[in-house]
């Protein structure tokens, strides 16, 4: 649980402003915009959160391999602003409406 602090991102203004909140623990089903680095502007659904290392595989952001075909590659948490919050967790959505920690 200590580690998740490290996946947590800031929300756009209208998340912001409907849940009363800055910031949340980035899950798979997430829908987020990467504002800095090199896929600045790019937005997508978090596929894969790694906890231990505090980074997010984000669909789409990709990198050719010198032998052909694709890899993923991961961004930092911290360069992710959360613009869609996956509820089917009903333990996050009642924490989120509520105004607790998520």
């Amino acid at each position: 649980m200590l580690k998740s602090i490290f996946v947590r991102a800031p929300l756009s203004d209208q998340l912001r402003e409907k849940y009363r909140r800055r910031a949340v623990t980035v899950r798979e089903g997430d829908t987020v915009k990467i504002v800095r680095g090199d896929f600045k502007n790019v937005e997508g659904k978090v596929q894969k959160v790694d906890v231990k290392e505090g980074r997010l595989f984000v669909e789409g952001v990709t990198r050719q391999k010198v032998k052909g075909g694709t890899t993923q590659l991961s961004v930092s948490a911290s360069k992710v602003l959360v613009t869609g919050l996956s509820l089917d967790d009903k333990r996050r959505k009642s924490r989120l409406e509520q105004g607790g920690a998520s």
